[in-house]
């Protein structure tokens, strides 16, 4: 994520392009989706598939003014492991499908199904998230709440 425009820098590197301007207006109005996708940083974890991350809305809080509030759908495949990383926002983290183990500095790690959530407070370390199963796939919804142009996803 770009710290300057809050999106991947593929998608600014795609308004560069002649006559790709309008995809650039479409994806940064929120109208197309964002995705990228998040590998494991260590050596170790090289051959645990990485987190696909889509942006599903993004939009200005009115009555609060500089804030947005911005959802993500955080898809993990089977083994799928998201390593150290912080927010610079306060989120929700809603289970849809599959069994989550996670993390937060400080804490011992959690386990989360279908149906339960946890709350991430702004920049507390999550040490990591993973899906448990090697067979299943795992998705979690992400609901921040952030100033404009904050960087979404930090990895350390």
């Amino acid at each position: 994520m770009s710290a300057r425009t809050g999106r991947h820098p593929a998608a600014v590197a795609l308004a560069a392009g002649t006559g790709l301007v309008l995809a650039a207006l479409l994806l940064w109005s929120g109208r197309l989706p964002v995705v990228h996708q998040h590998a494991p940083a260590m050596a170790s974890l090289a051959a645990r598939p990485g987190t696909k991350v889509t942006q599903i809305s993004s939009h200005a809080i009115p009555d609060v003014k500089g804030k947005r509030m911005t959802a993500l759908l955080v898809d993990f495949p089977p083994g799928a492991f998201s390593p150290e990383h912080h927010h610079e926002a306060s989120l929700t983290v809603y289970v849809l499908k599959g069994t989550i183990r996670s993390q937060l500095a400080g804490e011992p790690p959690q386990v989360y199904t279908v149906g339960q959530s946890f709350y991430e407070p702004l920049g507390a370390t999550h040490l990591f998230a993973e899906n448990m199963s090697q067979t299943e796939d795992a998705q979690i919804l992400a609901v921040m709440v952030h100033d404009e142009g904050a960087r979404l996803t930090v990895y350390h």
